[in-house]
């Protein structure tokens, strides 16, 4: 079993239900997800559009979404702690963190961390790849750190027991967290910059300061960020960013953060979908993760490092920092 630390599906909800569907968890991703063995997720907030759309006004139209949706259908759970997730998993629910890809909608009002946490976010991002008034993304090319009101987010997320995730964030801002966190961070769907030279990837250097919070980096199945070269965008490859991770941080701080593409519209992510094949040749979504798996057999993993990236090492992190 599975779990996947990042997943844009809340989206895809809001997206559908404002076309009059119902149910859109259950007629369009519970039997995709069940069938790829995934049994939990991080489903975030993300503002898909902010082009075209105020931040502040689409979050609150997702957070409908997600109180619509889940009072429909029983066959998932939010959770909020580990004892939760453990729960619901035992019950045979799917279970659901609630995160936040990006907190522009926030401004810079440290207090509305909290509103985040009371709606029942236990994760969050303070940027995607905008700049905002917390931080810049790393889209942006742009060196800014963290604003002060960045910093004391992070403070208050921690305080709050939120998971802080860097995905996202450009490297100053990376290491101004670095610099302020007191409990583990993440990145949940980042590879490796050895591998495939682009600002979302991470550093040796970043990867080391991951591993001494002792937190994880989630592989990303997103083929911009596996390699370069089309022919190279694999599973295979993908499996060597894990290799990748494993000899500079340890077996114990990798994890699964896929950011699977295959539910998604241009309606719901613009021209984001002019490439057809967003997730690596051999992995096409989350039915086929066990091929991921595969590969990690011919790297020599044992059935318990299989364990920990599978969803241990995630586990792990969310109980020493949620709870």
């Amino acid at each position: 079993m599975y779990f996947d630390a990042h997943s844009d599906i809340w989206t895809d909800v809001t997206v559908k239900r404002e076309h009059g569907e119902k149910n859109v968890l259950k007629n369009h991703h519970l039997d995709r997800l069940r069938a790829g063995q995934v049994e939990g997720s991080i489903f975030v907030i993300w503002v898909e559009r902010p082009d075209i759309q105020d931040y502040a006004i689409r979050t609150a139209q997702i957070k409908q979404a997600i109180l619509d949706e889940t009072a429909e259908c029983d066959e998932v759970q939010i959770v909020h702690t580990v004892a939760e997730m453990k729960q619901a998993r035992d019950a045979g629910k799917f279970y659901i963190w609630i995160g936040i890809e990006g907190m522009a909608a926030i401004g810079d009002d440290v207090s509305k961390v909290d509103e985040y946490y009371n709606f029942g976010c236990r994760h969050g991002m303070l940027t995607w790849n905008e700049k905002n008034l917390l931080g810049a993304g790393a889209a942006t090319g742009l060196t800014d750190g963290l604003t002060e009101a960045g910093k004391n987010v992070v403070k208050r997320m921690q305080q709050l027991g939120m998971l802080v995730d860097t995905s996202h964030l450009n490297e100053d801002g990376f290491w101004d967290i670095v610099d302020v966190a007191t409990a583990p961070i993440i990145a949940s769907h980042s590879n490796c910059r050895a591998l495939c030279d682009v600002p979302r990837n991470l550093t040796d250097e970043q990867l080391r300061a991951i591993r001494d919070l002792d937190g994880v980096v989630g592989l990303n199945s997103f083929t911009p960020f596996v390699h370069a070269t089309k022919a190279k965008q694999t599973v295979e490859q993908l499996a060597k960013h894990a290799d990748h991770m494993i000899n500079i941080m340890g077996i114990e701080h990798v994890g699964c953060g896929f950011d699977f593409f295959e539910f998604c519209t241009p309606d719901v992510v613009g021209t984001m979908t002019d490439d057809p094949e967003l997730s690596v040749a051999g992995m096409k979504d989350c039915s086929e993760i066990y091929k991921l798996f595969q590969c990690f057999d011919k790297l020599g993993l044992t059935k318990r490092e299989k364990e920990l990236i599978a969803r241990e090492n995630f586990t792990r992190v969310l109980e020493k920092t949620v709870g």
